[in-house]
């Protein structure tokens, strides 16, 4: 056994995406060996030039990759891309039907011209009355009611981050492998489409299913109906806001007692899960006493030791100083333009070992001349192809 963890060593991967979606497929078949290389306009992908929170998407999601700049506008850069094609074993894309009809890379064509080839579509629906629309994260979490569940009534509110996106483009990757493992018994590749909205469908499949099981919608998240004693955020001595949970019995016997709130342990009305949640009112503002009397950093070593979920309220920039996510293989360093960034490694170990591979990121057409010229096109035709000379195809 090799100590490097690269079971798509061998396969190719070309990627003509933008924003999230499509790069995190990329981004993810990358980790695991593949050669990915990404097909950009002459002027680069667009999401390059994205400020703000939009600033990170290009060189996070592209880490590991090979830049290759094509003109699909030419004659002669359609032609070098479906050359390139036929030297891949998996086409991702994320672009509208119509774009991909007009460039020649739609699915229907690209499947009868390579058999084996694994087409992967990251689109905002899947087929049917939607399939056209334009979709975003957003707007997904607006449709599926995830945005309802997470802001109080009235104030529907947007996760955090990009997770449809970053899931959908590892339900992408997903769809890829088993494709992908599937033509070694076949020798056929797959066209496999993967949804934002569907996505976004499945984050919200426990709310759809309470109510299918009671007949009654859920309330959003900030007012929902507890099912735990204790599930709450407090503040310490000093103000910081800790969460605390006690979601078993023997978690609400441990909380009493490290709060020294033993006299609840006996009380006649809190003798089961439900007497202690139909209690809430009371007992909370208790707990809530003892955690304002004490500071977090007093209080979080105890609270590991008595198996009691909790956590600081934290920003994701702490999270470079959090000693569990900066301990060895935590992170991947990579080189963007003329400075280095780190970010968190995929969420699994082999072996004990986490992937921090990730890699740089690369240049617009970095890779032109190892990539194109290896697919025999002359010199002043890859002019045309990159987009180096006004010459018209």
């Amino acid at each position: 056994m090799t100590d490097t963890f690269a079971p798509l060593a061998g396969i190719r991967v070309v990627e003509m995406s933008h924003m999230i979606m499509g790069p995190s497929c990329g981004m993810f078949l990358g980790y695991l060996g593949a050669e990915v290389i990404k097909v950009e306009p002459p002027q680069g992908d667009k999401t390059r030039s994205l400020t703000g929170m939009g600033r990170p998407m290009f060189p996070l999601f592209n880490r590991g990759k090979k830049s290759v700049t094509i003109d699909v506008k030419t004659d002669a850069g359609r032609a070098a891309l479906d050359k390139l094609l036929s030297t891949a074993d998996v086409f991702v894309e994320n672009f509208r039907d119509a774009s991909l009809v007009k460039a020649g890379v739609d699915a229907q064509t690209l499947r009868a011209k390579y058999p084996k080839l694994v087409f992967a579509a990251c689109k905002g629906f899947l087929s049917g009355p939607y399939q056209n629309r334009t979709a975003l994260d957003e707007v997904v979490q607006m449709m599926t009611g995830l945005a309802y569940m997470t802001g109080p009534t009235g104030t529907p509110l947007r996760v955090g981050s990009s997770a449809n996106d970053i899931m959908g483009g590892l339900f992408a990757a997903f769809s890829v492998i088993a494709s992908l493992m599937e033509r070694k018994e076949t020798g056929k590749g797959r066209e496999v489409r993967v949804g934002l909205f569907e996505n976004c469908l499945l984050l919200v499949a426990q709310h759809m299913v309470q109510f299918e099981l009671e007949g009654k919608n859920p309330p959003p998240m900030p007012e929902r109906e507890f099912s735990w004693p204790v599930y709450d955020i407090f503040k310490d001595k000093n103000g910081k806001q800790i969460f605390v949970g006690a979601v078993t019995e023997g978690q609400w016997a441990a909380i009493c007692k490290l709060l020294e709130l033993d006299d609840l342990l006996t009380h006649p009305q809190l003798q089961n899960r439900m007497d202690q949640i139909n209690a809430r009112d009371w007992t909370i503002p208790l707990v809530a006493a003892k955690i304002a009397a004490r500071t977090e950093e007093d209080l979080a070593p105890e609270f590991e030791a008595a198996g009691l979920p909790f956590s600081p309220i934290a920003k994701p920039s702490d999270m470079y100083d959090n000693p569990h996510v900066m301990r060895k293989g935590g992170m991947s360093t990579s080189a963007y333009e003329d400075t280095t960034f780190r970010a968190p490694a995929l969420p699994f170990e082999v072996d004990g070992v986490m992937l921090t591979g990730g890699g740089d990121v690369p240049e617009i057409g970095r890779d032109n001349a190892e990539i194109l010229a290896a697919l025999d096109i002359d010199a002043a035709t890859l002019a045309r192809v990159t987009g180096q000379s006004g010459q018209a195809a």
